[in-house]
């Protein structure tokens, strides 16, 4: 348990919301009088947990845009707006192998919806943010492509058929398969984003823990998509997070603790996140990833992804210029 001291620092307060959602002997009442936070600590708080995902919102507009799909007959599997139930993501995340020319239509005829404006990132990426009236966040729909770059076809495509309904809150929805799902957070947290909130350790450990990883499934998944290294080291610093706060750890195959590339010394708490330096460790995962893409003859995804680093520079130059990425990223 914490001692007593006030949290000071945002590592401090990532420490407190860490041993309340992980450790089964915290509890909010417990750990509040014993810090005797103020109403700025307590705000700081909830300010975290909010950016962490660890606080529920709706679903209804979801589950209206799911429908309109089903209805035209297209495909759509939601990736990880649900991954953090009850709580949602910062979007609506869905994938569909539908013809962007037919989803931005009946997304514009449906929902009236505008299509936000696209940075390079997002035309590489094959994604759209669409806003729709009185919702206060996009949409955001990934068609035919995944990865930073659109570099992962073969994975994209095969997410609808992997796909499984699960029932939220009385509603059903297609959501990714549990390999897939793994896959998609190792993507985005180690490819791209290099940290993690703390809802993708809860929600990763959870899915560890409940049995339902097919863990040849997926390594052979990762392996096809030029990213086992990165899988297995996404799931080993879930799981060095995880015994951090309860003193256990996840039970892991050997072949993936094996195949991991580092562990969860590395992380570190900066900028209301957990973050994994790029350099030299989320490097040597890319470097893996762009090998193995050329080693398979795939040119076009490989091309795609040597752009990556291109793409990084001039949103870091943008980014020290006028304080945005924005457009690029």
């Amino acid at each position: 348990m914490p001692n007593s001291r006030l949290p000071d620092t945002a590592s401090d307060t990532m420490d407190i919301l860490s041993r309340l959602v992980l450790s089964p002997t915290a509890s909010l009442s417990s750990l509040i009088p014993r810090l005797q936070m103020s109403t700025a600590q307590l705000d700081e708080l909830v300010s975290l947990a909010h950016a962490n995902h660890v606080v529920v919102r709706g679903m209804e507009a979801l589950q209206a845009i799911c429908a309109a799909f089903s209805e035209a007959g297209l495909d759509v599997t939601v990736i990880k707006t649900l991954d953090h139930w009850p709580d949602f993501g910062s979007d609506m995340d869905l994938y569909t192998n539908a013809a962007p020319d037919v989803v931005l239509a009946l997304m514009q005829r449906q929902f009236e919806a505008t299509i936000a404006s696209r940075s390079w990132g997002d035309r590489l990426a094959g994604k759209w943010n669409f806003e729709i009236p009185g919702l206060p966040e996009a949409v955001e729909i990934h068609m035919c492509r995944l990865g930073q770059t659109g570099e992962h076809l073969t994975l994209a495509e095969n997410i609808p058929a992997r796909s499984r309904a699960v029932e939220f809150d009385g509603k059903r929805f297609r959501v990714t398969s549990a390999s897939d799902r793994i896959m998609i957070s190792t993507l985005q947290r180690m490819y791209r984003h290099f940290y993690f909130r703390l809802c993708d350790i809860v929600d990763s450990a959870g899915l560890v823990a409940s049995g339902a990883l097919d863990y040849e499934d997926l390594k052979r998944s990762a392996q096809q998509s030029g990213i086992w290294e990165g899988v297995a080291t996404y799931l080993v610093l879930v799981s060095d997070y995880v015994w951090k706060y309860t003193g256990s750890h996840l039970v892991l195959p050997k072949f993936v603790r094996d195949a991991a590339r580092f562990d969860g010394k590395v992380m570190y708490c900066g900028k209301s996140f957990l973050r994994v330096p790029i350099v030299p460790q989320s490097a040597e995962l890319y470097r893996l990833q762009l090998l193995d893409t050329f080693r398979k003859g795939e040119i076009s995804s490989g091309a795609r992804l040597g752009l990556l680093p291109w793409l990084a520079t001039a949103a870091a130059i943008g980014h020290k210029i006028t304080g945005s990425d924005k457009g690029i990223w």
